[in-house]
Parts: C-alpha cells; sequence; structure tokens
C-alpha cells in the first residue's frame, strides 16, 4: 500500500466498457512523514474519497483485487480514507485533530 493525497480528477467521456462506472482521481503520492515525492497518479475511487483527503491506495496487480476493480484495467485503486499517520509515537497527520484543552 502506498500513502497520498487527492489532488484533482479525471474525466473520459470516451473510455474502455471495463472503465464504464468508476470514479479516477489524480492523487499526489506521499512519503511516511506525509511529503509529496511529486509523482502523481490516476486511480479508481473504491472508497468514496475527495479532493484534499489523504488516502492509501495500492499498485499493480493488487489494484484489481477490489470488489470495484475486480478483472478490470486499472493500475491503481484507492481502497482506505486515512484518519491519521503516526510515526515513532509522533502525529504526522490528523484529519480530525484534537482540539486544544484549555
Amino acid at each position: 500500500m502506498l500513502l497520498g493525497k487527492v489532488v484533482g480528477t479525471v474525466v473520459a467521456t470516451r473510455k474502455e466498457p471495463e472503465l464504464e462506472g468508476l470514479r479516477m482521481l489524480m492523487v499526489r503520492e506521499l512519503d511516511g512523514k506525509y511529503a509529496a515525492t511529486g509523482k502523481l497518479i490516476v486511480a479508481v475511487d473504491a472508497v468514496g474519497a475527495g479532493e484534499g483527503e489523504v488516502v492509501l491506495f495500492a499498485a499493480g496487480s493488487s489494484a484489481r483485487l477490489t470488489a470495484a476493480t475486480k478483472d478490470r484495467p486499472v493500475d491503481h485503486v484507492i481502497m482506505a480514507i486515512v484518519d491519521a499517520v503516526h510515526i515513532d509515537g509522533q502525529a504526522v497527520f490528523e484529519k480530525y485533530p484534537a482540539a486544544d484543552e484549555a
């Protein structure tokens, strides 16, 4: 699995029939510390992700193992929306940061 951030959408009105009904998103790959690697990929969205969300995605043959992508010609699939990333006990990303205590 890889970590990424959804940065946009892809619209293709003409495509192979196997791709009909699949939503495609632009994802910028992130490293483990939530820093962009610069690499952009197109991924099929299997979980309802939105722009700006941090996601987990799979590449290669693993991308064809979800219910949405089974036996379809895809190389990348978004399979989870990330709530938090912690490294060595320290939060590097939190979707819902805890409110500051007064």
